[in-house]
């Protein structure tokens, strides 16, 4: 896990508002006794931005350079929103720091319209990191780097705010991305264990 300060403040908002025990059916099919639901945390004013600046970090400290960051439509959304923004901010004080437009991937190409399945910044050659929230089969992760490079677009990097860890989950998600890095924020594991130091802290 980064070391960063956005990222343990972005660690202790997860465990706070987003994870829960339980029994709960994933969309994977399978069933698990907690429920990660990023969105909470990623649509939270602060969880938005300390997501921004936490994946900058990431992708700083992994030496990934690309222009726009993008993902599958939802759950990636609000994570590409606050990725763009916080490099936006970041170039206010740093002019040389890179700026990550962003797109989201439909599920199914627009039956209206241009008819276009990526919406936002799409360039045909460009250099682009595939976020989404919580990876489990990886199944959105690949379905967004399917239609990044149908577009034309390299994959310079895949980056997760949790990881399940599933046996398949990492493995799939490496093999569509064809080498480029898979990197996360966080495991599951590592959530849980903020969210009991928080119950057990009164903190919840």
């Amino acid at each position: 896990m980064p070391t960063t300060s956005h990222a343990q403040q972005l660690l202790s908002l997860l465990a706070r508002l987003s994870f829960r025990l339980g029994q709960f059916k994933l969309s994977s099919g399978g069933t698990s006794d907690y429920y990660i639901d990023c969105r909470i945390t990623t649509l939270h004013a602060e969880g938005g931005r300390l997501t921004g600046h936490a994946i900058l970090n990431l992708l700083e400290a992994s030496g990934v350079e690309a222009e726009a960051v993008g993902g599958l439509t939802l759950g990636a959304d609000p994570i590409v929103s606050n990725v763009a923004t916080a490099s936006a901010w970041r170039a206010i004080d740093h002019p040389d720091a890179p700026l990550l437009h962003g797109f989201l991937v439909r599920k199914a190409e627009k039956a209206h319209g241009a008819g276009r399945r990526i919406e936002g910044f799409c360039r045909d050659g460009a250099r682009v990191v595939i976020v989404d929230d919580v990876c489990t089969t990886g199944a959105s992760t690949i379905a967004a780097i399917q239609a990044a490079e149908e577009a034309g677009m390299h994959v310079a990097a895949v980056v997760c705010i949790v990881e399940r860890e599933e046996a398949n989950g990492r493995p799939a998600v490496e093999a569509a991305a064809h080498g480029a890095p898979f990197l996360r924020l966080f495991t599951a594991d590592e959530v849980r264990a903020a969210h009991v130091r928080g119950a057990l802290s009164g903190a919840h």
